[in-house]
């Protein structure tokens, strides 16, 4: 039994396109503390955080946006996030934007560092999110994050990262939307790039697997970051940053069952879920399954659909 708590981060800051603020409340009316609970947890919801006002110095970059907004998200999270694996529960942050993840895993990587064991990296996103507030030509911060937690430069205005992530700790999985310029800047960080062209040659048991054994080997803390559109825009229309040939039904929860059988995981983001663009529901509704097969929910266990 694990005991959970859910932390909504209510921030669309990082993008320009409105509506992923209603994330949480979306999460939360779609049952996500009652399919956790199914599954014999104990489940503690914080509520939503209040973004703290702050003040940043100008970036150089003309083209980023709400930096303020998206410094305070970071530093309350990184608190949040700390407080909750400290006192020896398993987060869970209902977003809003990716930006949430510049704090969600500093706060895993500071509890980290205190507990003397290496944090890893599962991003599960159609994009890398390598650039830097000095290299986005969009400003929008959500596309940021792993760039931070990799030690990258151009973060200035953010508190020093706690532990950068050292490239053999990050898997970047069911990538398929990367540019020149963070392709470049990955290929320099040597993080494998596990895009969609390689799970559809190897399948995604097998590379998922192989990150996994090095997580359980050296003993390590484990976030998930879980992005909208890791999912195929057909099943999981409710994602302002939709690419096509996502993962399936299926194929998603094959990785959520895996990352259950594996006892690992220790903190998960829950991102970019606007409600706004979806139907009836349904993306809300799918994520909060496939959070049920992360914490032990089985394919028998699902109930035959009105013919």
């Amino acid at each position: 039994m694990t005991r959970t708590i859910l932390i909504g981060a209510p921030i669309d800051a990082g993008q320009r396109r409105p509506g992923c603020l209603m994330g949480p409340a979306a999460y939360r009316v779609a049952g996500l503390a009652q399919a956790i609970a199914d599954q014999g947890h104990l489940v503690e919801d914080w509520g939503d955080l209040v973004c703290p006002k702050v003040s940043a110095a100008p970036c150089p970059n003309p083209a980023v946006h709400a930096l303020d907004e998206v410094l305070g998200w970071t530093q309350i999270l990184t608190d949040r996030v700390d407080d909750a694996l400290s006192a020896g529960a398993m987060p869970i942050i209902l977003g809003g934007d990716h930006s949430l993840a510049l704090g969600s895993v500093a706060g895993a990587a500071a509890h980290a560092r205190r507990a003397g064991r290496p944090l890893f990296l599962l991003w599960l996103d159609a994009h890398s999110d390598f650039h830097t507030p000095l290299t986005t030509t969009s400003g929008n911060l959500h596309g940021t994050p792993v760039a931070y937690i990799a030690g990258r430069d151009g973060f200035e205005a953010f508190p020093p990262f706690p532990a950068p992530i050292p490239a053999d700790r990050i898997c970047l999985y069911g990538i398929r939307s990367v540019d020149p310029a963070e392709h470049a800047a990955l290929l320099d960080h040597d993080i494998a790039i596990n895009d969609m062209r390689v799970l559809d040659e190897h399948g995604v048991v097998a590379p998922l697997r192989a990150f996994l054994t090095r997580v359980r080997d050296a003993g390590g803390l484990l976030h998930v970051s879980l992005d909208v559109d890791f999912l195929d825009p057909a099943i999981a229309p409710a994602v302002g940053t939709t690419v096509p040939g996502g993962t399936t039904f299926r194929e998603a929860h094959l990785v959520m069952e895996l990352l259950h059988e594996s006892g690992l995981v220790t903190s998960l983001d829950l991102v970019e879920l606007n409600p706004f663009l979806d139907d009836r529901g349904m993306t809300a509704r799918l994520m909060v399954d496939l959070v049920g097969s992360l914490m032990g929910k089985k394919v028998f266990d699902r109930p035959t659909r009105s013919k």
